[in-house]
């Protein structure tokens, strides 16, 4: 079992930054593919498969989505347990809930799909 805490979701201006937190315990040797994930209020009735990849460390390598390159960084603190998401010049349409999520093997790290550990969350809200 792994259970995953995030943290770190609030409302924020346009171009202003949030740091997350996503804090890992119970059988982190399960997890070797880690990242963050979101679906926004318009993908809710998608379920599952309306969550997006944004962030991931996977195998010492970090993937971003397209939309997030040069504003987000993912991050670990290993001795923690703890992956972090710093979000700056954050704009509107980043408005979402924001899951952490982990695994053990992965075919597209971006891909929520491959995903079997999640936590519940935290809301972030961009307004102009």
């Amino acid at each position: 079992q792994v259970q995953l805490a995030e943290s770190g979701g609030a409302w924020v201006e346009t171009g202003g930054s949030l740091r997350l937190s996503c804090v890992v315990s119970g059988n982190i040797n399960a997890i070797n593919h880690l990242g963050w994930f979101r679906q926004g209020s318009a993908n809710e009735r998608k379920g599952f498969s309306g969550r997006e990849g944004v962030a991931v460390i996977s195998g010492g390598t970090t993937y971003y989505a397209d939309s997030v390159k040069g504003r987000f960084t993912v991050s670990q603190d290993i001795a923690k347990n703890t992956l972090y998401l710093q979000m700056n010049n954050l704009k509107i349409d980043d408005t979402a809930r924001y899951f952490c999520a982990g695994t053990i093997y992965v075919t597209d790290p971006l891909s929520p799909d491959s995903y079997i550990n999640w936590g519940r969350g935290t809301q972030v809200t961009v307004s102009s």
